[in-house]
């Protein structure tokens, strides 16, 4: 194991590498991870540090302390000073943005709370699992705001619109057993292992064929609002690139020689 750790340019979030798996870790636990200015570039450079890493293959998001997120921090003063219009357009969607264009996966790993912005964070990563005490939070009706980062969407794409619309207005605590059954998150696992097991996962998905990742994500993407054709259009020349590739020859030598496969990216 390589563990690389890059924490000295980042004043709110930790920045680690573990061989091929990034680990942004949001630290700001005096605060329960709330986003003020200082975390939403942090978080920004270390998203674009992450996708320059060659050697990346999983990218993990995770809090510090007690709450993955607890959203928007409201006692922040500097936020007062710029319209919220601005944040959210000029501080907030390029995360979000990074996030769903970034070739690797992205994992969210939820303890504690997940609430407002941060939970558009969690909901917008590829993947995500929970600890069996945490719970997702869209507070917005209780401070007479409309959820925001694409919450909207991401609820109703993943729910529907009568629970998401119920979930959102009501303002309740969204545990981890619902998210599971509802498609909100992958896996709930007990808190004592949240950590191990989020990284157990990321490294046996980065063993898998890291352009077949890659394609899917985009593939996939496309086809939440595309029609069945135009993805089947946008299928074909990828399955024809993957085809030529390298690792699809090493993929078809090792289940031939009954072996693990050594993908190289090519």
């Amino acid at each position: 194991m390589v563990l690389k750790n890059e924490n000295e340019q980042f004043q709110t979030v930790d920045y680690t590498q573990d061989d091929s798996v990034v680990v942004i870790t949001i630290n700001r636990p005096e605060a329960m991870n709330s986003f003020n200015a200082q975390l939403r570039s942090d978080l920004l450079c270390a998203l674009k540090k992450a996708k320059l890493a060659n050697d990346a293959r999983v990218m993990i998001i995770k809090g510090n302390g007690k709450n993955f997120s607890a959203g928007a921090d409201l006692k922040n003063t500097e936020d007062v000073q710029k319209s919220l219009e601005e944040v959210l357009n000029n501080e907030y969607r390029p995360i979000f943005d990074l996030i769903s264009n970034i070739d690797i996966p992205v994992i969210a790993s939820v303890h504690g709370s997940a609430a407002g912005i941060g939970l558009s964070l969690a909901l917008c990563c590829d993947l995500m699992i929970m600890s069996d005490d945490a719970f997702l939070l869209a507070p917005f009706t209780s401070i007479s705001l409309v959820p925001d980062g694409g919450m909207n969407w991401f609820l109703v794409h993943q729910l529907g619109y009568r629970k998401a619309f119920q979930l959102c207005i009501e303002s309740e605590r969204i545990d981890a057993k619902y998210c599971v059954k509802y498609g909100l998150a992958n896996k709930c696992v007990p808190t004592e292992i949240l950590d191990s097991e989020t990284l157990i996962w990321a490294r046996n998905i980065a063993k898998r064929a890291p352009l077949s990742v890659t394609a899917t994500k985009k593939i996939m993407k496309y086809a939440a609002n595309h029609s069945w054709s135009e993805t089947y259009d946008m299928e074909v020349p990828a399955q024809q690139k993957l085809i030529d590739s390298n690792d699809f020859k090493e993929g078809v030598k090792a289940f031939i020689e009954k072996r693990e496969p050594r993908f190289n990216g090519d």
